[in-house]
């Protein structure tokens, strides 16, 4: 069993398959539009009528559209975690490196002009019925980066771990909040340098 004080790298999706072409086609037009535009703003018409295939050919891969936005947010949940991982294994031992690496990144993409948040959040905002498809893949993703940055914050030595762990994950929604709001310029682009802040204050003695 994994000691609770290391970062284990991610569990691959077990739903993750070599997907038909078509479906793939699928997947990519549905994700694009469901994170620009919001999953509820998109009927499966403009899917496939963007992806260049028909209605049973979306239905023959995916039961339903709540089926298709949760293959969405499980393929948006691998690349999260392969994003995450690298900024660990980058700076192997040093949790707080780890941290301000990966939210470095985080900063820079809220500074896009296309950026739309994070489409788990956007998600769960969204569906706000627990056993919904797509929130259950939202929520599993945020209770995990809420358990490893709590254990990041124990790692680090912290005096009130589980409080650190929980303010860095604040200072990461909102920063995926105030992307959206402010764009080029705004608040979040400092996020990695008010996490370090609040990371050395959890840590004087």
């Amino acid at each position: 069993m994994p000691s609770d004080n290391k970062i284990e790298p991610s569990i691959k999706d077990p739903h993750a398959s070599v997907l038909p072409r078509a479906a793939e086609k699928i997947l990519d037009v549905a994700r694009d539009l469901f994170y620009r535009q919001g999953i509820r703003a998109i009927g499966v018409d403009e899917i496939v009528k963007r992806a260049g295939v028909t209605k049973p050919s979306l239905y023959r891969s995916f039961p339903s559209k709540d089926e298709l936005a949760a293959s969405y947010l499980r393929q948006y949940d691998l690349e999260f975690w392969e994003r995450f991982d690298e900024a660990v294994a980058a700076h192997p031992g040093d949790p707080r490196a780890q941290i301000n690496a990966f939210l470095t990144r985080v900063g820079k993409r809220t500074q896009r002009p296309d950026y739309r948040g994070c489409g788990m959040t956007n998600a769960a905002i969204e569906y706000p019925e627990h056993g919904h498809p797509a929130r259950v893949v939202s929520e599993a993703n945020k209770q995990e980066l809420r358990r490893r940055l709590r254990t990041m914050a124990t790692a680090m030595g912290a005096t009130d771990a589980d409080t650190l762990g929980d303010g860095l994950l604040l200072l990461i929604e909102g920063a995926y909040i105030s992307g959206q709001l402010f764009g080029h310029g705004g608040p979040a682009a400092s996020v990695a340098r008010n996490a370090d802040l609040l990371i050395e204050a959890s840590l004087k003695k």
